[in-house]
């Protein structure tokens, strides 16, 4: 079976989107990049690519670190990322998957 070649949208992603896509549209909203309000459904990879590289280069300002976000984008990463975690534990998500290899 071969993959799509169109994404289907962050709400309608694996794991309640809790994916490495999932995480690139949620960081492009925390910096404004697109409107909270685009799944990017529909998109291909070109243009999910293209997101990436200004995600990263947003990042990139800050060292990578949500701890060097100024405090109204930290608030906005909290806000986002939170309630995409609750979304997807609604959804059937617990996080193991992630961290099911870490040692305790």
């Amino acid at each position: 079976m071969s993959k799509p070649d169109r994404y289907v949208g962050v709400d309608k992603d694996l794991n309640g989107g809790m994916t490495s896509i999932g995480k690139i549209i949620r960081d492009a909203w925390v910096f404004g990049l697109i409107p909270e309000s685009e799944t990017c459904e529909g998109w291909n990879l070109a243009r999910i690519d293209a997101l990436l590289q200004k995600v990263n280069a947003e990042w990139d300002r800050y060292g990578c670190m949500v701890s060097q976000l100024p405090e109204p984008l930290a608030q906005r990463h909290r806000d986002i990322h939170a309630q995409a975690m609750q979304n997807a534990r609604a959804a059937g998500w617990s996080g193991e998957h992630e961290t099911g290899d870490e040692e305790a």
